[in-house]
């Protein structure tokens, strides 16, 4: 497994992420169901038998923090290198911060968080005078003192501009950015890098291949991959991307099926950083793939709950496979075998979601789009 230095550490350059953990059926409408415990930890075993050592959770990641503590706890605390989030929206005062951060400790069974991040900014923060005193750097360095966090970084889904104060707002170890070859640019992520980079920021990448979506681009996009590496799958174009920028510490997959454990741990274990002919070509199947119209959601699920119980991630997911693929029977397929409180036409334009949104998507206008999408006019 191929490792990056940090520090005094040796970090795997394949991350575990949590967030997209295969899921028992079941549980409340619009809500996540229960994590497979038997499948994800029988992918975490795989994971560090094959020398992955960094694994993200976050506390809103439902069941993740308890099942990182419940899969983690039988290797050795020293064996692997720890991630979670808090979200600052959550800390209005110094007694949050510690009941949270305590819990946060409970669910993952660890005395210490090596990486411990402030979780979704999308600008600066604010000065203690403007947070109603609450100072939440001197919060984190009190448990740096403790022993309790070891390096201190944010994750990051804001414009350049407000990361570019962010980064000096404070001497962060790291820091965690949305990053793939088609965001480089439609979203600007190539300037977040930089930024990153010319502060000597380390970088963590989230979303090497957009919530799975670059795993399979259309048959043009497809083809024109498959054309120039034949032995490669789709995805590992994501991950060796990612992964060739010097800046970047670890590059996050959230792996919820032992196929793509393995795919992942073959590209890593034998990794090829990109050619520059192969980002020339990367850059032209952007263009293609951006041609499709497809909607820039990942799956993350920050929008659930729904309050109406649309499944608006899964909503986003069949009908970014009709704008690639351009055959209605599978989304008609697809979305019929949705409850009918999960469809798109239950939507009630509250508007709740958009502000949950890292993507800052306008999702009750895209609702309307699939649902008068699905049902046209007779």
């Amino acid at each position: 497994m191929e490792k990056k230095k940090f520090r005094d550490l040796d970090i795997s350059l394949l991350g575990f992420g949590l967030m997209r953990l295969p899921r028992l059926p079941g549980g409340e409408p619009g809500k996540m169901p229960d994590v497979d415990f038997d499948k994800a930890s029988m992918l975490v075993e795989q994971a560090i038998k094959a020398g992955v050592n960094y694994f993200d959770t976050a506390y809103v990641y439902g069941g993740s923090e308890a099942f990182a503590g419940q899969a983690l706890s039988k290797y050795p605390r020293d064996s692997y290198y720890l991630a979670t989030k808090i979200p600052p929206g959550m800390v209005k005062t110094e007694a949050d911060f510690e009941r949270i951060f305590a819990e946060q400790l409970a669910r993952c069974q660890t005395d210490y968080f090596d990486f411990y991040l402030l979780h979704n900014l999308t600008q600066e923060l604010k000065s203690p005078e403007e947070n109603g005193g609450l100072d939440i750097f001197a919060l984190l360095e009190k448990k740096r003192a403790e022993g309790k966090i070891r390096w201190i970084g944010f994750s990051f889904h804001g414009a350049p501009k407000a990361l570019r104060k962010l980064a000096v707002s404070y001497e962060w170890d790291f820091a965690q950015i949305q990053l793939n070859y088609v965001d480089m640019k439609a979203t600007d992520a190539k300037t977040q890098y930089e930024i990153l980079a010319e502060n000597n920021i380390p970088v963590v990448i989230m979303e090497p291949l957009r919530g799975g979506a670059l795993a399979d681009l259309g048959v043009e996009a497809n083809e024109m991959l498959k054309k120039a590496r034949p032995e490669s799958s789709l995805a590992s174009w994501g991950i060796r991307f990612a992964a060739s920028l010097p800046s970047v510490l670890t590059v996050l997959s959230g792996m919820n099926e032992k196929e793509q454990m393995y795919d992942n741990i073959a590209t890593i274990a034998a990794f090829e950083p990109v050619t520059d002919e192969e980002k020339a070509l990367l850059e032209e199947v952007s263009i293609v793939y951006g041609k499709s119209g497809v909607i820039a959601c990942t799956g993350c699920r920050y929008c659930a709950p729904c309050p109406e119980g649309v499944d608006i991630a899964r909503v986003f997911s069949i009908y970014n496979h009709y704008l690639v693929v351009k055959s209605r029977i599978p989304f008609t397929n697809s979305y019929n075998s949705l409850e009918e409180t999960e469809k798109a036409s239950s939507c009630i334009q509250c508007g709740q979601c958009v502000d949950k949104c890292p993507q800052h998507l306008d999702i009750p206008s895209f609702m309307k789009e699939i649902a008068d999408f699905a049902n046209p006019p007779a």
